[in-house]
């Protein structure tokens, strides 16, 4: 019985060929292939991103949002280095100044408007963005921030508006009337005027010093100008 059996399977069975190993070898390194249909390995990929979605929220959830905040924004946002306030104050001084007199320029019985549009444009009211702006992040770091950036805003649009009104005026409009001009000169000149309340007294008195200084350096060339601070001051404007 037993050679009975080894007879049927020898002549049943293919012979071991190095051609059967080589087979072997294929099949044993051939990659497989994922079974997942196109719509299933979407469909798995989803559920792969909503339980991430699922963990950071877990995670935030429990983490303060100022560390949240820190932690995501602190390394990517660099704080521009301020200048000294000083350096900012004296040319919002002289830009408010600046506005009073083109408020005063509108008296005319014919106003000057694209003159007043260059105004805006000029001298200290040039960089006037920039240095209320730094003002007021002097005043953030006081604890006077929303003050302060409430008094840029209605800065800034009342002379945005302003400047809108002088334009329609230099075209006749008549809706551009010169009451309208000087409603919001005043916005703009009462919005500085809040910011700066912001600064410190002495800063305050310093700037208000030098701002006189060059206005009256401007209106008289035999005014000695060696002073420092005045200087400075030219070299910032």
């Amino acid at each position: 019985m037993a050679m009975t059996t080894t007879t049927a399977l020898s002549a049943t069975a293919p012979p071991f060929t190095s051609s059967t190993v080589s087979t072997a070898k294929a099949n044993k390194c051939r990659p497989v292939r994922c079974a997942l249909s196109p719509s299933n390995w979407r469909e798995s990929r989803r559920l792969v991103s909503i339980s991430v979605s699922l963990a950071l929220s877990h995670f935030l959830l429990f983490v303060p949002e100022h560390a949240v905040a820190a932690s995501l924004f602190d390394k990517y946002v660099k704080r521009k280095k301020l200048d000294p306030l000083e350096a900012y104050v004296s040319p919002v001084i002289l830009t408010q100044l600046q506005i009073k007199d083109l408020e005063k320029s509108l008296d005319g019985d014919q106003p000057q408007f694209a003159t007043c549009r260059s105004l805006l444009r000029s001298g200290p009211a040039a960089s006037l963005r920039v240095n209320i702006r730094a003002v007021a992040q002097y005043a953030s770091d006081s604890g006077d921030g929303k003050t302060a950036s409430t008094s840029v805003d209605q800065c800034l649009r009342a002379l945005e508006e302003l400047d809108s009104l002088l334009l329609r005026a230099t075209r006749n409009d008549p809706g551009a009337s010169v009451d309208s001009m000087k409603t919001q000169t005043n916005n703009a000149i009462n919005a500085l005027d809040s910011l700066l309340k912001t600064v410190p007294s002495d800063v305050l008195d310093k700037g208000k010093v030098a701002a006189d200084s060059y206005r009256s350096s401007l209106e008289n060339a035999d005014v000695d100008i060696s002073d420092p601070e005045l200087k400075e001051l030219q070299s910032i404007l």
